[in-house]
């Protein structure tokens, strides 16, 4: 139990501070410092530095679903679909407005680092980045005909992770939390406007040529038919 409990602890806080500093300025004698164990505890688990950084990025798999994937689900406020993509990116956005806008994707920070140069690390990010991709594919599947049916949903879902990635590096090189928030609202943009062609191909709403406001289902006209439009 103690060597499940140290091993634990040092992945945690070798994750940690990968992110804070980048896995090649964070040295070993930094992370048996932080962690509060010694050079032989570290090693019985980890014989070096790379296999630390691929049990990591595995940490890092393992947490996809239960962390951030199923949690933007829960936190939507409502069951559809649409809502949990954008609930999706708002689990990023509360992560910079903790960090000040300093943090952003870990998996995406060692992509940037290290992801090229180390064939197991980028198997493992490849498989981190096909499962996120792959959820928010599922969601816009699941929306059915309310976007198009010729719509590449498997596109939608890569342009979506394209958003969060760069909305999270523009937000920490500006210190501000403005250029994600500029990105996701482009994103609505365009999902709003697949809704809107879906419904005009088919013949539910004639009223998008004249530039008409969208009505939504359950309230007065004008009413903002998308609960995910505010954070």
């Amino acid at each position: 139990m103690m060597a499940k409990h140290t091993k634990e602890l040092i992945l945690e806080v070798a994750a940690q501070l990968f992110e804070e500093q980048g896995y090649h300025a964070t040295g070993v004698a930094t992370i048996l410092r932080t962690a509060g164990v010694k050079s032989g505890s570290l090693y019985h688990f980890f014989p070096s530095k790379e296999v630390l950084l691929e049990a990591v990025m595995q940490r890092h798999l393992d947490l996809l679903g239960p962390m951030i994937l199923e949690r933007a689900v829960l936190d939507s406020v409502t069951e559809d679909p649409l809502e949990h993509v954008f609930s999706l990116l708002g689990v990023y956005r509360r992560g910079l407005l903790i960090s000040g806008s300093t943090r952003g994707c870990p998996v995406g920070n060692l992509a940037l680092e290290v992801g090229g140069g180390l064939l197991r690390v980028r198997e493992l990010i490849q498989d981190y980045f096909s499962a996120w991709v792959g959820q928010v594919q599922d969601w816009f599947v699941a929306a059915g005909d309310r976007l198009p049916a010729s719509l590449d949903r498997s596109a939608l879902a890569r342009q979506v992770l394209a958003v969060s990635q760069g909305g999270l590096m523009q937000a920490r090189i500006s210190g501000s939390i403005a250029p994600f928030d500029e990105c996701v609202a482009q994103l609505r943009s365009s999902v709003e406007l697949l809704v809107a062609r879906s419904r005009f191909e088919s013949g539910e709403s004639r009223d998008i040529l004249v530039g008409k406001p969208l009505v939504a289902e359950d309230g007065p006209e004008g009413e903002d038919q998308f609960e995910w439009r505010a954070w």
